[in-house]
Protein backbone atom coordinates (compact mmCIF):
# COMPACT_ATOMS: atom_id res chain seq x y z
CA UNK A 1 0.00 0.00 0.00
CA UNK A 2 1.46 3.40 -1.55
CA UNK A 3 2.02 5.79 1.76
CA UNK A 4 -0.53 8.56 0.88
CA UNK A 5 -3.12 5.61 0.28
CA UNK A 6 -2.39 4.44 3.82
CA UNK A 7 -2.33 7.83 5.82
CA UNK A 8 -5.61 8.41 4.05
CA UNK A 9 -7.28 4.87 4.68
CA UNK A 10 -5.97 5.10 8.29
CA UNK A 11 -7.36 8.88 8.81
CA UNK A 12 -10.78 7.82 7.32
CA UNK A 13 -10.63 5.05 9.60
CA UNK A 14 -9.99 7.08 12.46
CA UNK A 15 -12.94 9.49 11.99
CA UNK A 16 -15.45 6.89 11.37
CA UNK A 17 -14.47 5.06 15.13
CA UNK A 18 -15.10 8.33 16.39
CA UNK A 19 -18.70 8.59 15.08
CA UNK A 20 -20.68 7.29 17.61
CA UNK A 21 -19.29 9.73 19.80
CA UNK A 22 -20.36 12.33 17.45
CA UNK A 23 -24.08 11.27 16.36
CA UNK A 24 -25.21 8.43 18.58
CA UNK A 25 -26.77 8.87 22.23
CA UNK A 26 -23.48 7.02 24.11
CA UNK A 27 -19.74 7.06 24.03
CA UNK A 28 -17.26 4.73 23.80
CA UNK A 29 -16.82 1.93 26.91
CA UNK A 30 -15.72 3.09 30.43
CA UNK A 31 -16.32 6.79 28.92
CA UNK A 32 -19.06 9.60 30.11
CA UNK A 33 -21.02 11.17 27.91
CA UNK A 34 -22.46 14.97 28.53
CA UNK A 35 -25.03 16.10 26.20
CA UNK A 36 -27.20 19.75 26.85
CA UNK A 37 -30.26 21.17 24.34
CA UNK A 38 -30.64 24.45 24.90
CA UNK A 39 -33.82 26.91 23.94
CA UNK A 40 -36.41 29.29 25.49
CA UNK A 41 -39.09 26.20 25.37
CA UNK A 42 -37.28 23.21 25.59
CA UNK A 43 -34.01 22.94 28.07
CA UNK A 44 -32.15 19.41 28.86
CA UNK A 45 -29.35 17.85 30.23
CA UNK A 46 -28.14 14.50 30.08
CA UNK A 47 -25.12 12.24 31.40
CA UNK A 48 -24.74 8.54 31.04
CA UNK A 49 -21.68 6.53 31.49
CA UNK A 50 -20.37 3.13 28.88
CA UNK A 51 -20.76 0.20 30.93
CA UNK A 52 -20.32 -1.62 27.64
CA UNK A 53 -19.82 -0.74 24.07
CA UNK A 54 -23.19 -1.07 23.64
CA UNK A 55 -24.89 -0.31 27.23
CA UNK A 56 -25.37 3.31 28.82
CA UNK A 57 -26.97 4.37 32.41
CA UNK A 58 -27.39 8.07 32.88
CA UNK A 59 -29.44 10.22 34.11
CA UNK A 60 -31.55 13.60 32.30
CA UNK A 61 -33.53 16.25 33.47
CA UNK A 62 -35.95 17.75 30.78
CA UNK A 63 -38.14 21.43 30.81
CA UNK A 64 -40.35 22.17 28.43
CA UNK A 65 -43.06 24.86 28.08
CA UNK A 66 -45.75 25.29 25.41
CA UNK A 67 -45.74 27.34 22.41
CA UNK A 68 -48.13 29.92 23.82
CA UNK A 69 -46.09 29.62 27.38
CA UNK A 70 -48.86 28.61 29.85
CA UNK A 71 -47.73 25.04 30.18
CA UNK A 72 -44.21 24.31 31.83
CA UNK A 73 -43.04 20.60 32.54
CA UNK A 74 -40.13 19.30 34.50
CA UNK A 75 -38.98 15.46 33.95
CA UNK A 76 -36.27 14.30 36.17
CA UNK A 77 -35.26 10.60 34.81
CA UNK A 78 -33.03 7.46 34.85
CA UNK A 79 -31.71 6.53 31.53
CA UNK A 80 -30.94 3.43 29.71
CA UNK A 81 -28.91 3.64 26.24
CA UNK A 82 -28.66 0.59 24.12
CA UNK A 83 -26.85 0.06 20.54
CA UNK A 84 -29.38 -2.36 19.31
CA UNK A 85 -27.61 -2.68 15.70
CA UNK A 86 -24.69 -1.26 14.04
CA UNK A 87 -23.45 -2.06 10.20
CA UNK A 88 -19.79 -0.49 9.80
CA UNK A 89 -19.32 0.28 5.63
CA UNK A 90 -15.95 1.42 4.07
CA UNK A 91 -17.16 4.69 4.65
CA UNK A 92 -20.09 5.20 6.56
CA UNK A 93 -21.90 3.81 9.60
CA UNK A 94 -24.98 3.22 10.69
CA UNK A 95 -26.89 2.33 14.28
CA UNK A 96 -30.01 2.13 15.45
CA UNK A 97 -30.40 2.74 19.70
CA UNK A 98 -33.07 2.26 22.27
CA UNK A 99 -33.20 4.55 24.76
CA UNK A 100 -35.56 4.10 28.10
CA UNK A 101 -36.23 6.36 30.34
CA UNK A 102 -38.07 6.42 33.71
CA UNK A 103 -38.96 9.16 36.92
CA UNK A 104 -40.94 11.48 37.27
CA UNK A 105 -42.69 14.58 35.89
CA UNK A 106 -44.07 18.27 37.58
CA UNK A 107 -46.31 20.61 35.69
CA UNK A 108 -47.87 23.77 36.40
CA UNK A 109 -51.71 22.76 35.64
CA UNK A 110 -51.60 19.76 38.28
CA UNK A 111 -50.43 19.14 41.91
CA UNK A 112 -47.44 16.88 42.61
CA UNK A 113 -45.30 14.23 40.61
CA UNK A 114 -46.81 11.64 38.45
CA UNK A 115 -44.44 8.64 37.37
CA UNK A 116 -43.20 9.32 33.44
CA UNK A 117 -42.10 6.31 31.17
CA UNK A 118 -40.05 7.91 28.13
CA UNK A 119 -39.18 4.81 25.65
CA UNK A 120 -37.76 5.90 22.49
CA UNK A 121 -35.39 4.65 19.13
CA UNK A 122 -33.08 6.57 17.31
CA UNK A 123 -31.71 5.44 13.95
CA UNK A 124 -28.46 7.49 12.72
CA UNK A 125 -26.22 7.34 9.12
CA UNK A 126 -23.20 9.15 8.90
CA UNK A 127 -20.54 9.47 6.33
CA UNK A 128 -17.19 12.13 7.10
CA UNK A 129 -19.73 14.38 5.06
CA UNK A 130 -22.94 13.92 5.69
CA UNK A 131 -25.24 13.02 8.49
CA UNK A 132 -28.52 11.80 8.84
CA UNK A 133 -31.11 10.60 11.64
CA UNK A 134 -34.74 10.25 12.91
CA UNK A 135 -35.65 9.67 16.37
CA UNK A 136 -38.56 8.97 18.55
CA UNK A 137 -39.74 8.90 22.25
CA UNK A 138 -42.85 8.35 24.08
CA UNK A 139 -43.13 10.85 26.80
CA UNK A 140 -46.36 9.20 28.89
CA UNK A 141 -47.41 10.11 32.66
CA UNK A 142 -51.18 9.57 33.66
CA UNK A 143 -53.15 11.68 31.89
CA UNK A 144 -49.92 13.13 29.77
CA UNK A 145 -49.07 12.33 26.55
CA UNK A 146 -45.81 14.38 25.20
CA UNK A 147 -44.95 12.34 22.47
CA UNK A 148 -41.72 13.66 20.69
CA UNK A 149 -40.34 12.91 17.32
CA UNK A 150 -37.27 14.80 15.53
CA UNK A 151 -35.29 14.16 11.94
CA UNK A 152 -32.01 16.21 10.96
CA UNK A 153 -29.90 16.10 8.12
CA UNK A 154 -26.58 17.60 7.62
CA UNK A 155 -23.47 18.14 5.54
CA UNK A 156 -19.74 19.37 6.18
CA UNK A 157 -17.94 21.59 4.25
CA UNK A 158 -14.97 19.91 3.81
CA UNK A 159 -12.97 16.72 5.23
CA UNK A 160 -10.33 17.37 8.18
CA UNK A 161 -8.09 14.97 10.35
CA UNK A 162 -8.72 13.11 12.71
CA UNK A 163 -7.74 15.63 15.54
CA UNK A 164 -9.09 18.58 14.14
CA UNK A 165 -12.38 20.61 14.29
CA UNK A 166 -14.99 20.56 11.46
CA UNK A 167 -17.64 22.59 10.43
CA UNK A 168 -21.38 21.27 9.46
CA UNK A 169 -24.69 22.60 8.19
CA UNK A 170 -27.67 20.67 10.12
CA UNK A 171 -31.00 21.39 9.71
CA UNK A 172 -33.74 19.83 12.17
CA UNK A 173 -37.20 18.76 12.02
CA UNK A 174 -39.00 18.37 16.09
CA UNK A 175 -42.26 18.15 17.29
CA UNK A 176 -43.73 17.70 20.65
CA UNK A 177 -47.42 16.40 21.37
CA UNK A 178 -49.73 18.22 24.07
CA UNK A 179 -47.22 21.20 24.06
CA UNK A 180 -47.12 22.90 20.49
CA UNK A 181 -49.37 22.62 17.54
CA UNK A 182 -46.45 23.40 15.33
CA UNK A 183 -43.03 21.45 13.38
CA UNK A 184 -40.10 23.41 14.79
CA UNK A 185 -37.40 24.01 11.93
CA UNK A 186 -33.80 24.94 13.03
CA UNK A 187 -30.81 25.07 10.99
CA UNK A 188 -27.73 25.36 13.07
CA UNK A 189 -24.32 25.46 12.51
CA UNK A 190 -22.01 22.73 14.47
CA UNK A 191 -18.41 22.21 14.87
CA UNK A 192 -17.34 18.43 15.74
CA UNK A 193 -14.13 17.56 17.20
CA UNK A 194 -13.29 13.66 18.08
CA UNK A 195 -14.82 14.17 21.51
CA UNK A 196 -17.19 16.79 21.25
CA UNK A 197 -19.64 18.99 19.42
CA UNK A 198 -21.34 22.21 19.77
CA UNK A 199 -24.07 23.70 17.55
CA UNK A 200 -26.25 26.79 17.47
CA UNK A 201 -29.14 28.24 15.54
CA UNK A 202 -32.26 30.30 15.36
CA UNK A 203 -35.46 28.22 14.86
CA UNK A 204 -38.56 29.62 13.28
CA UNK A 205 -40.10 31.26 16.08
CA UNK A 206 -37.30 33.10 16.11
CA UNK A 207 -36.09 31.52 19.33
CA UNK A 208 -31.76 30.80 19.71
CA UNK A 209 -30.80 27.04 20.18
CA UNK A 210 -27.83 26.13 21.55
CA UNK A 211 -26.75 22.06 21.85
CA UNK A 212 -23.20 20.50 22.93
CA UNK A 213 -21.79 17.19 24.10
CA UNK A 214 -18.69 15.97 25.07
CA UNK A 215 -17.41 12.61 26.07
CA UNK A 216 -14.80 11.82 28.65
Amino acid sequence: MKPRFRNTALGVAATLASLPALCGPMGFKDSWMAMGDLSPNWQEVFVNYALTPRDAVGASTLSMRSDDETLTRRANEAVYTRLLSRWNMPDAQANIWLLAGVGSVTGNDFAGARALASPGLQVDYETTRFYVSAAARLYRADGLNHDYASARIGFSFYEVDYDQVQPWLVLEARRMQGLSGKTELTPMLRLIHNRYFVELGINTDAQVRANFMYTF
